[in-house]
Formats: structure tokens, C-alpha cells, sequence
């Protein structure tokens, strides 16, 4: 937590510094800067400390939705300012309060995000009074505690750690105003759902809730049709993507086996395809290829996906970026930190469902202005994805003849295989049932005994049940004494 103030000289010195700026600006009519946001002095003055004068695209366009108090869902690459983009509209709503709970809640994934998002809020800050603290697991829950019981403004925090201080009652979220979850696909991936869930069950109903994410996942679609309300959508390709340094070309395939039978012909040939990076959409695709690769191509293939250990990711990244093995098969979320040079191409072993992670996953290539390639498969179902994403890029993917030399396959993965309904038929046969259903039926049908029950229960157990019957057995044997 920290607590800074900004001397009333340091305002007025900032203050004239803006007036100058402004027209300035408006004579050279230069690109959109920061104080042309509607920002408070305080955060200028913190900008203008870190150097920063220029806002990013998500920083510019989320702006005005996260101020206007409407939920908002912005898509755009690690990288450009997602943290800034949501801080800065909520620093400049923020109002200065003595209450003990807590106006603003950040969910991450891990402890390092909540490491780097509290130290990006406490620069934001420099020249306001505002408590951040950030809470996670693997450390002392008690110290914790003792933390948010001084009272709090803004705290960053992971799923899990932040249900047990709920629970705990030791922090109150009855106060929350916003809510903001960062990196919210890699939440889901990494299996945060549940404690989600749990969260916005104890939050306030009253609340704006702002999401970012670098990718989309069905998952992700289904939070937000959950707990947003007509949120407004915000989607930010990777800032400089070298599209023009990329070659794209695509394939018409009928299958994911079919798939691989290609991509085993096409890296056949070790001399042309070098450092290979192929996206699938899921794990139990990448264990599907990564199985078939090794018996293809022995000691040349790695695999990353969130059910490995981060030991065995590391290795995998590592043997990947020294050469070691030419082929990495990745999902989109685990492959999110990646930053290896002279890959040379990008495979797209599925086609994804939404444009903007395609511009993540071919952003991989063709990077310090040298030139890359990327290869799109594409199944019939895929091609209205193919669509969105040549829509997004304004262009058009160059399509590539299937060879002759590669064999379709006719078998089918799970997901592939057609799914038969049933359809009700009052004419079908019922099929006949064995003597077994009868005798279970004969067992266990119900007979009513009516008023004779307890007279039979008396003749079973040869003793009364009922009180009353206690009674008259005690004088019924005084009777026969005497």
C-alpha cells in the first residue's frame, strides 16, 4: 500500500505546462495525445515522469467506454497497454475516501501479473492518495490480512486468495464499484472458473465489469454473456503486426487427419521449413499431433499446452529457441509469451474461431523486418472464420492446390465424427424385458394392508409398537394374576 501526495507548487508548475501544450497541439495538428484524453492533472504530471505522451490504441479507444460506466470487453495483444487502458479512466473516477473496503477489485492468474499490474497502478499514482495492496496465494494468508484490515482502495489479486479473504470475512467486497479481469483467458485455461464464479456470486449486482484479454475462447464468450450487460466491444490488433513481411497462403483440407498427412509432406522438407511454430486449438489436439509427430519426426517436435508442467514447458521453449527441435506445437494461450526470433513459419493447424487470435498467432513470424510465412488449414466448417479473419486483415488469404501426393484420409477425430440424434418415433417397437425386470417388479410392488397394518406388524414382531398398547398388555396381565 503507499500513500502519495503532490505539492500545491508541483500543480500549478503542471498546470501551466498544460495550458502551453495544449494549443501547441492544435496548431501542428499532431496524432492524439494524453491530454487530450480527459485526464486529471495528477496523471498527466505521472505520465509525463514515465515519458509516456502518446496513448496506445486500446489505451485511446477504451477511454471514454470505461469512463461512461457501461461494461466493456476489449481484445488486444500482451504487450499494449492493456493495465493503462483500465487504470487511468478509473484513477481519474476515483475519488479520495477514508472507508475500509475496497471500490475497485483486479483479478489476474498469477502472483507475477499481480506483482507487475500493482507496480504499474502505484506509478500511475504517484501524485494521488490511493491504498493498493496485492493479495495471492503461496505466502502468509495472515500478513495478508493484516494488510487489507488497514483499509484499501484498489486491490489486485488472483481467484483463489481473494475467495479465502472473502470467506474469511477479513475483506468486505460489499463496496465494490468496478471490477476488472485481466487476462482472463489464461484464467480459464488455467482452470480459475469455479472461483470465478464464486467471486461474482459475493460481489455487488451494482457494478461495471471491464474484461481483457488477448484471445477469445468460447469459455471466455460465456463469462460474458454470464455477467456482462450489453457490454460495449473493444478489439485492438497487435500494434505493428508485420502483415506485409508475411506471406500467407492457405489449404483446403477435409479433416484434421487429413491435416496431418499434409503437414507431414510439407515438413518433409527440412531445407524449406526450418523453425516451425504450429497453433492448434486445444490440448487434445496438440497431444493428437505431438503423438503422431514423434513417429514422423523423431527428436524434432516439442509441445506446450497448460497440462504440462512448467518445467517441462520451459524445456520444451528452450530446446524450441536454441534449435534443438525445429517444430513446436502450442496452444494460444500458453504460446502467449512468446518472443523467439527466425521462425520461419507459422502453422495454423485449425482455423481460429476468432480473427484477432489469428493476428496473435501470425505475429510469431516475420518480426525485425524480416520476411515469414504463414499457412492456414482450413476445414468446410472453417471457412466462415477464414472470412472474418480476411475481413479483419483486408485481404485475402492466397489459396493453395492440395497436392496430389498426400492422401485424404477417411477417419475422424471425436469432435469430427457426426452426432445422431434421435428422433422420437411412437411407432417404434419397445423392446422386450427380460424376467429379471418382472421379478424386480414383483419385489418391490406395494400392497395396502389398510387398517389391519399394525395388527400384521404385531404378529411379525410378536410386540406392541404404540404406547398405548404397552398400557393395555400391563393390565391385561394384572387381569390374568388375579
Amino acid at each position: 500500500m503507499k500513500y502519495k501526495n503532490r505539492s500545491p507548487e508541483h500543480s500549478r508548475k503542471n498546470d501551466l505546462i498544460l495550458k502551453i501544450r495544449l494549443p501547441l497541439y492544435h496548431q501542428k495538428n499532431n496524432p492524439l495525445i494524453f491530454q487530450d484524453l480527459n485526464l486529471s492533472t495528477q496523471l498527466l504530471n505521472a505520465l509525463d515522469d514515465l515519458g509516456f505522451d502518446t496513448p496506445t490504441p486500446i489505451q485511446e479507444q477504451a477511454f471514454s467506454p470505461v469512463m461512461s460506466g457501461k461494461d466493456v470487453v476489449g481484445i488486444a495483444q500482451t504487450g499494449t497497454g492493456k493495465t493503462y487502458a483500465y487504470m487511468l479512466p478509473i484513477l481519474r473516477m476515483l475519488k479520495h475516501s477514508v472507508q475500509q473496503n475496497p471500490r475497485v477489485l483486479v483479478l489476474v492468474p498469477t502472483r507475477e501479473l499481480v506483482v507487475q499490474v500493482v507496480d504499474e497502478i502505484e506509478k500511475l499514482s504517484t501524485y494521488i492518495n490511493v491504498r493498493i495492496t496485492g493479495v495471492y496465494g503461496g505466502t502468509n494468508i495472515n500478513t495478508q490480512k493484516q494488510i487489507v484490515a488497514q483499509g484499501l482502495d484498489i486491490v489486485v489479486a488472483t481467484p483463489g486468495r481473494l475467495y479465502d479473504l472473502a470467506v474469511s470475512r477479513a475483506l468486505q467486497l460489499k463496496s465494490i464499484q468496478k471490477l476488472v479481469i485481466d487476462e482472463v483467458d489464461v484464467m480459464m485455461d488455467l482452470g480459475f472458473r469455479p472461483q470465478l464464479m464464486n467471486i461474482f456470486d459475493i460481489l455487488p449486482r451494482q457494478r461495471q465489469n471491464i474484461m481483457f484479454s488477448a484471445t477469445m475462447t468460447e469459455e471466455v464468450e460465456h463469462i460474458i454473456g454470464e455477467i456482462f450487460v450489453n457490454p460495449q466491444k473493444i478489439s485492438i490488433a497487435k500494434s505493428g503486426t508485420p502483415l506485409d513481411n508475411i506471406k500467407q497462403y492457405g489449404y483446403k483440407v477435409p479433416n484434421f487427419y487429413t491435416k496431418v498427412n499434409l503437414l507431414e509432406y510439407l515438413l518433409d522438407n527440412e531445407e524449406e521449413f526450418q523453425k516451425i511454430l504450429l497453433f492448434v486449438g486445444n490440448k487434445r489436439m496438440a497431444d493428437r499431433l505431438f503423438e503422431r509427430f514423434e513417429r514422423t519426426f523423431p527428436d524434432q517436435c516439442a509441445v506446450i499446452h497448460s497440462n504440462k508442467t512448467q518445467n517441462y514447458r520451459l524445456r520444451s521453449i528452450e530446446q524450441f529457441e536454441t534449435g534443438e527441435h525445429r517444430i513446436l506445437i502450442a496452444t494460444d494461450v500458453m504460446a502467449r509469451g512468446l518472443d523467439i526470433d527466425d521462425i520461419t513459419h507459422v502453422i495454423n493447424v485449425d482455423t481460429p474461431e476468432y480473427p484477432e487470435n489469428y493476428m496473435h498467432r501470425i505475429g510469431r513470424t516475420g518480426r525485425a523486418q524480416k520476411e515469414g510465412i504463414s499457412l492456414v488449414l482450413v476445414t468446410e466448417k472453417e471457412l466462415e472464420s477464414l472470412q472474418q479473419i480476411e475481413d479483419l486483415m483486408e485481404m485475402k488469404v492466397e489459396q493453395v492446390e492440395f497436392p496430389e501426393e498426400v492422401e485424404i484420409s477417411e477417419e475422424l477425430t471425436p469432435e469430427e465424427q457426426p452426432k445422431v440424434k434421435e428422433i422420437y418415433n411412437p411407432n417404434k417397437r419397445e423392446e422386450e424385458v427380460g424376467p429379471a425386470f418382472h421379478e424386480k417388479s414383483e419385489k418391490n410392488s406395494k400392497v395396502n394392508l389398510g387398517g389391519k397394518y399394525k395388527r400384521e406388524i404385531k404378529k411379525k414382531y410378536k410386540k406392541p409398537k404404540t404406547k398405548g398398547d404397552k398400557t393395555f398388555n400391563l393390565k391385561h396381565k394384572k387381569r390374568k394374576k388375579k
